[in-house]
């Protein structure tokens, strides 16, 4: 599933050519998504000029003259730039094309059709508080609203695994089963420990490597193990650097300890047994 790295990638590559530019119309291949497209949105977002892009968690919001586009990449969802300069049929599961005045085109690719692509009658700003998806989420781990304190301070009443609590979206946005279990390797702790046994000391090294993975992996254009491409059909790269995720059995690569698996929470989870108490 494209987590906040992908999300992110996916943002920085399409901002280029989509800031500032007007939609000339919207063609809608297969209205059947997670929240289905509503025949009257073409219309509502046609002649519109494009005024901003911006990340929230795993949402882009873009917003419009009046309005947003709201949008989700879902578990295999992707979003593609088609030039010009250098057009491309569409293929199978590419459902939408935002269709720019200067004969660009935003293409929305999701096999599994669990993604969202909607407009919404709400400013970018607006929606952020009081949007049903968006108004409930936690820190964002790369802002300063977000550290060891915070983590520390909202663990205290809850029994969970370390793991799960960093998973949810209502502690800190952006942290998925990959993340988590990478930052958690880092920072030297079990993924199942409960998360009001760690101390202040834990949470301000949990946040640090929080950030220090997410970062890595954006500037490596996030991780691709199966559906992942970025603004240009390219995958991301930080598959390649992870330490503990998808090891099992292979060695750990500080202390050479067999990297164990555990489900936790109902996600797969990794972890090495000398490293991580």
């Amino acid at each position: 599933m494209p987590e906040l790295p992908e999300v992110e990638t996916t943002l920085r590559g399409i901002r280029p050519h989509l800031e500032g530019r007007r939609i000339a119309r919207l063609i809608v291949r297969n209205p059947r998504l997670r929240q289905p497209i509503p025949p009257e949105m073409p219309e509502r977002v046609a002649g519109q000029p494009i005024r901003s892009l911006r990340r929230r968690s795993k949402y882009l919001l873009i917003g419009l003259e009046h309005g947003s586009l709201l949008v989700h990449l879902g578990m295999s969802g992707s979003l593609r730039v088609v030039t010009a300069e250098s057009p491309l049929p569409p293929r199978t599961h590419d459902h939408l094309d935002l269709v720019l005045s200067d004969g660009g085109i935003l293409r929305f690719h999701d096999p599994r059709r669990f993604g969202i692509f909607l407009w919404i009658p709400m400013s970018p700003e607006i929606a952020l508080v009081e949007h049903p998806l968006l108004c409930r989420l936690g820190p964002e781990p790369l802002e300063n609203d977000f550290d060891g304190e915070h983590l520390y301070r909202s663990s205290r009443s809850r029994r969970v695994a370390v793991k799960s609590f960093i998973m949810d979206s209502a502690v800190v946005v952006g942290v998925g089963n990959i993340y988590a279990s990478e930052s958690l390797f880092l920072a030297g702790l079990h993924p199942a420990r409960a998360c009001n046994r760690i101390d202040q000391g834990g949470y301000g090294r949990l946040a640090e490597t929080i950030r220090r993975v997410l970062r890595a992996s954006i500037e490596q254009g996030g991780t691709t193990l199966r559906d992942f491409v970025n603004e240009s059909g390219a995958p991301g790269y930080f598959a390649q650097s992870l330490r503990v995720y998808g090891r099992a059995g292979e060695p750990c690569r500080i202390c050479g300890t067999r990297i164990e698996p555990q489900r936790i929470g109902q996600r797969s989870s990794f972890y090495c047994p000398r490293c991580q108490t």
